[in-house]
């Protein structure tokens, strides 16, 4: 009798399980898509692109100074003391570690930037993806763009031309 009522009480936790399984709402989104229409995107393109090229002019400005003490050292080597072969070896080792942190510097500051720029746009975006999960009562979304890794999804369980009209973007 007990292993008769235990049987029972599983298969009821089981087809409670498999029903509340059953009933959750799943659906996906490609950000990367939304992000890519939104019109803001463009602005924020052209805002870091500017940004970017304004340290890439100042690095290339370097470079062009790097190699022209370059080939004077080379041009004037035979000619020089070897007190001042070290002096302008340092200040080519000095410049070539200039630009190095210029550099690092300069990608670190992009990516801020970048960070800056979209922020608001990303923002925005999770905003309306959230506003159409709590409309459509939603359980899940998930991104196929940000490694969700969905390897297949039906269409119409793809809610991004949905968000697209919550953002009134078409």
């Amino acid at each position: 009798m007990k292993k008769i009522v235990l049987s029972l009480v599983c298969g009821l936790l089981i087809s409670n399980f498999v029903f509340a399984q059953t009933s959750l709402k799943i659906v996906y989104i490609n950000s990367a898509v939304l992000l890519q229409a939104m019109p803001e995107r463009e602005k924020a393109d052209t805002v870091l692109s500017k940004y970017a090229k304004s340290f890439q002019d100042q690095i290339d400005m370097m470079m062009k100074e790097y190699q022209s003490k370059g080939q004077q050292y080379q041009a004037n080597e035979k000619t020089m003391t070897d007190a001042m072969k070290e002096v302008k070896m340092k200040e080519i080792q000095d410049l070539q570690n200039r630009i190095e942190s210029t550099q690092q510097s300069a990608q670190e500051k992009v990516q801020q930037k970048k960070q800056d720029v979209y922020g608001p746009i990303i923002e925005k975006v999770n905003k309306a993806i959230k506003a159409v999960a709590e409309e459509k009562k939603y359980d899940y979304i998930f991104d196929m763009a940000s490694g969700g890794t969905i390897v297949f999804g039906k269409e119409e369980y793809d809610v991004t031309p949905i968000v697209k009209a919550k953002l009134g973007i078409k």
